[in-house]
């Protein structure tokens, strides 16, 4: 989630000023998610995440840069480089988050006049914030909505290379027979596990908690706190340790990309206390396909109660 302030939107400002002086090192630049064949459709997606379900829809027929992507980039704290800028300007497709997550991709997409077809996932989503609350928009972690985004897929690379429509159907058939698998892990779970208790760090991956039947125990104020880089209230802060003391949950989700001294003392409390910890991250870990990533999310969780 973010509001105005929030350190993922602190950024932006300092990213595009980055940008238009060419300051950024190769090191902060995008990284290719697989080269295409010749007049492949250049393709541009905030995070490797998007950028590798693109390639299993799309094959060859597509030349991939991912802006973000590996365990080291944090995405809360990007700093766009020229080379991204360069990319989105001459991308076909575009693929942002959306939700506030990615903004410096329309931000980009506005400096370059790109007329790039643009696929706001969390749009696509249909998902709005609840009353009184913010929209949780790491929508990667809910497999109906990457269903969605296969099908979007499957129509604007249509457009864009008509001859290779069968081609980008069948390949998200498959990609959707897979997510069908992973959904029916999560009944699984849910079926044993309804109702359990859940910690978090940062809301990433609560789409995918709760698809599995599991609630969330962490008191708002303090997975807010996180994720917009300011410091939870004490009270708020010993709510949240007393999760793991009093045994309330079974599973501590801890975001690895977004470590600070609160969280580091929420892992060690679940630690101290025998709870079990599911590292999740909002990148792909190094060899990963979004799928098997996936699949080992929800073993992760498995193994953590029990199952």
């Amino acid at each position: 989630m973010l509001v105005a302030g929030s350190r993922r939107s602190r950024v932006v400002g300092l990213a595009l000023l980055a940008v238009a002086a060419g300051l950024a090192t190769a090191a902060c630049g995008p990284s290719a998610a697989g080269s295409g064949g010749a007049g492949a459709v250049a393709v541009v997606a905030s995070t490797d995440v998007y950028g590798n379900i693109v390639k299993q829809v799309a094959g060859s027929a597509v030349d991939v840069t991912s802006i973000i992507g590996g365990p080291n980039q944090d995405p809360h704290s990007y700093q766009a480089s020229a080379k991204a800028q360069l990319r989105i300007s001459k991308a076909t497709i575009v693929l942002e988050n959306g939700g506030g997550y990615d903004d410096f991709v329309p931000r980009m997409l506005t400096a370059s006049h790109s007329k790039a077809t643009v696929i706001d996932v969390v749009d696509l989503s249909g998902k709005h914030a609840p009353p009184g609350a913010d929209l949780n928009e790491h929508v990667w972690y809910d497999f109906p909505t990457m269903q969605k985004l296969a099908a979007r897929l499957v129509s604007v690379l249509s457009k864009a290379r008509p001859r290779a429509a069968a081609t980008f159907a069948a390949n998200a058939e498959r990609f959707d027979a897979a997510l069908a698998g992973l959904e029916r892990t999560e009944t699984q779970i849910r079926a044993r596990h309804a109702g359990e208790g859940a910690a978090i760090t940062e809301p990433v991956p609560l789409d995918l908690l709760d698809a599995c039947g599991l609630v969330n125990r962490t008191p708002s104020g303090f997975s807010h706190a996180i994720e917009n880089g300011t410091d939870a209230p004490p009270r708020v802060l010993q709510q949240t340790l007393a999760l793991f003391s009093r045994r309330s949950v079974r599973l501590l989700a801890y975001n690895e990309q977004a470590s600070a001294p609160e969280t580091q003392r929420v892992l060690a409390a679940a630690k101290a206390n025998d709870v079990a910890v599911v590292p999740v991250t909002e990148t792909l870990p190094p060899g990963q396909s979004y799928l098997s990533w996936m699949r080992a999310n929800l073993t992760a969780v498995m193994r953590a109660l029990g199952t």
